[in-house]
């Protein structure tokens, strides 16, 4: 039991000496940045899901990555951009389970908001949504 004790101490020492660190090691402009890239991990059926929109140069780069799902599995990925559908197709897993999708957006005035909906095809499905402002 003090063996368990003596690792969250010393986790605790480590993580208290590191947050110092951390708050001068980024330029002021990353606070900016972090709020243009945005990301959900979800599951579906058993497979982990990760949704992310990322700013890139006036555009907008979203990605949808399936991990961990059943090799030859087939996935029906959906993508919407402030309402408007961009993406509307069956993927299928590869060898070793993934579907790697990589899209790009145009900035539209005001907020932007990107929509997911990922669907394993006989099978359950989820929707998760980013808004960037």
């Amino acid at each position: 039991m003090s063996k368990i004790r003596t690792s969250i101490a010393m986790l605790g020492v480590t993580t208290l000496l590191a947050a110092p660190l951390s708050a001068i090691a980024g330029p002021a402009h990353a606070d900016a940045d972090a709020a243009a890239n945005r990301e959900r991990v979800f599951r579906v059926a058993g497979a982990r899901v990760d949704f992310s929109v990322e700013r890139d140069d006036g555009r907008f780069e979203v990605d949808v990555d399936i991990d961990n799902a059943r090799p030859g599995s087939r996935w029906r990925i959906v993508l919407w951009h402030n309402g408007t559908r961009f993406h509307n197709r069956v993927h299928r897993a590869d060898r070793e389970g993934d579907v790697d999708i990589s899209k790009n957006q145009g900035d539209r005035a005001g907020a932007d908001t990107f929509k997911v909906k990922v669907k394993k095809v006989r099978g359950a499905g989820k929707s998760r949504t980013i808004r960037i402002a």
